[in-house]
């Protein structure tokens, strides 16, 4: 017997599909999902369980008449393993039970992709060491699960990913996955940025990440994990979302990034503890602490393209992208038009064949234009400019961060202040305050020019990779790449009282 949305078994077994959760009502099973304390079964014996449809990854009648389910089970707070139920389906009609399978991935795939193609890039030497043994235990048995096709590499050098994704055959994967910390998907993305139809593959294939190094950015504003399993999961449910990519010309020499550029203590504490990447993310808080007594400061001019000056008018920005913005729409300031299908381009004059979109502001080697805002500051304790909102986990700096605005934001603190406010306003950003705070310049830009002074040498990041000391100029491009996520939106609570920022 069969409903659109429940299927019934042998032995009084039913099988129903609700909303949210696929309700299992069967009491041999179900004694098995107990709650356990110390490894003792605890409560009463109940008659069924249910599996959030987040959780379920595949169903299908498999050899010998048996209705097979997969679905990725919760083992501990850090840890998610593939488990299977299985079920005769005695004297069901194969097409009733095809019928309630269907309706049973619909509803556990939303909008989702099922059984992406992904190119598969393994780092064994991210961050503290381990990927191998992340990808083989706890994300490729998930995939599996899910049907995903993989095709798998583990990269051997610095920088190979950006030659795989630069050679890649974009028709014949749907993403690609870095199983890194965030070096892997700066590669993954430059590399596609370095082709001659660069536009039209990073809108084609997405950028996900499975976060095996220090910082892992990129998987906790997307999955909201730095888990591995669970960032697989939020992959394999991962909805196309466009991202802005920002691209930073210094020399003669221009890359895209994704997630942040820094000078001062952040990039100091990022750089100059590599000595130390066996402590994992530890090693920013020891790099910290070793440099936040010193009161270094840098003197520099910077040059800013300034688009929302004051915190709440961020704020009323930032509400209306999380009410009113719909990620299926890619927007496109250097399309000059809108586009949708699920962050899909649906321009082909502009986009298709092209390379990399023009710089609108040209490169630093030219004349900062007039309408941009130039101070010099001598004292610079820190200069920070983000595309997403967490830099690592518990690290949430810029809150006010958007996919896909077409602005960046910048965050910049004098370097003299007391060591007490210092420590102050870095712990602030655990919490989701640093927006607030008094010593912190919060800005939305469009671009801007940093040019260091007085000193012959320091630490400069991009995306957590190290260039020359020299000065550089950045500019943002709304939703030319297109990456995984959770919901279209980062998974960072925004600033304090968004909700009520006037509008």
């Amino acid at each position: 017997m069969a409903a659109d949305n429940a299927l019934l078994l042998q032995k009084g077994v039913s099988l129903v599909v609700t909303d949210d959760a696929l309700i299992i009502k069967d009491k041999t099973r179900a004694r098995r999902h107990r709650k356990k304390l110390c490894g003792v079964s605890v409560g009463s014996t109940p008659a069924e369980f249910s599996i959030p449809l987040y959780n379920v990854l595949w169903a299908e009648i498999a050899a010998a008449g048996l209705l097979l389910i997969e679905y990725a089970n919760p083992v501990s707070k850090k840890h998610l393993r593939v488990a299977k139920l299985d079920y005769t389906l005695g004297e069901l009609a194969t097409d009733v039970v095809d019928a309630w399978i269907d309706v049973l991935l619909r509803q556990a795939y939303g909008t989702a992709q099922r059984n992406k193609r992904a190119k598969v890039l393994v780092n064994p030497h991210a961050g503290p060491g381990g990927a191998d043994k992340i990808w083989e235990h706890d994300v490729k048995p998930l995939f599996e699960a899910a049907r995903m096709s993989l095709d798998v590499v583990r990269t051997k050098f610095s920088g190979e990913a950006v030659g795989i994704c630069e050679k890649l055959d974009i028709d014949a994967y749907d993403i690609v996955i870095p199983c890194s910390g965030d070096g892997l998907p700066y590669e993954c993305i430059n590399g596609l940025g370095k082709r001659p139809d660069a536009r039209k593959a990073l809108h084609q294939v997405a950028v996900a990440h499975i976060p095996c190094g220090s910082g892992n950015a990129m998987s906790c504003n997307l999955n909201g994990t730095h888990r591995p399993s669970f960032a697989a999961l939020a992959i394999v449910k991962g909805v196309r979302t466009p991202l802005d990519l920002m691209s930073v010309t210094q020399g003669n020499t221009r890359m895209l990034s994704f997630l942040s550029q820094s000078v001062g203590i952040i990039a100091e504490c990022d750089l100059g503890t590599e000595n130390l990447r066996w402590l994992g993310a530890a090693r920013f808080n020891v790099g910290l602490v070793q440099r936040i007594f010193s009161k270094k400061v840098y003197p520099c001019d910077i040059s800013m393209k300034v688009e929302i000056p004051e915190k709440a008018d961020i704020k009323a920005h930032y509400r209306r992208e999380r009410t009113e913005s719909d990620y299926t729409t890619r927007r496109e300031a250097d399309v000059g038009r809108e586009s949708s299908l699920a962050g899909e381009s649906t321009s082909t004059e502009t986009d298709i064949g092209d390379g990399l979109p023009p710089l609108k502001f040209g490169t630093v080697n030219d004349k900062v234009p007039d309408d941009w805002e130039t101070a010099s500051y001598d004292k610079l304790g820190n200069f920070y400019c983000g595309n997403m909102a967490w830099m690592a986990p518990d690290a949430n700096f810029f809150t006010a961060a958007c996919p896909n605005d077409g602005l960046m934001d910048v965050v910049f603190n004098d370097g003299d202040i007391s060591a007490a406010k210092y420590l102050e306003l870095l712990t602030s950003v655990e919490h989701g305050r640093l927006f607030d705070n008094p010593h912190v310049s919060y800005r939305k830009v469009a671009a801007y020019r940093f040019t260091p002074r007085d000193q012959e040498d320091g630490y400069i990041s991009i995306d957590g990779e190290h260039v020359s000391f020299e000065p550089f100029q950045v500019e943002v491009h709304q939703g030319l790449g297109t990456v995984l996520s959770k919901r279209g939106k980062y998974e960072a609570a925004g600033p304090m009282d968004w909700e009520k920022a006037a509008v």
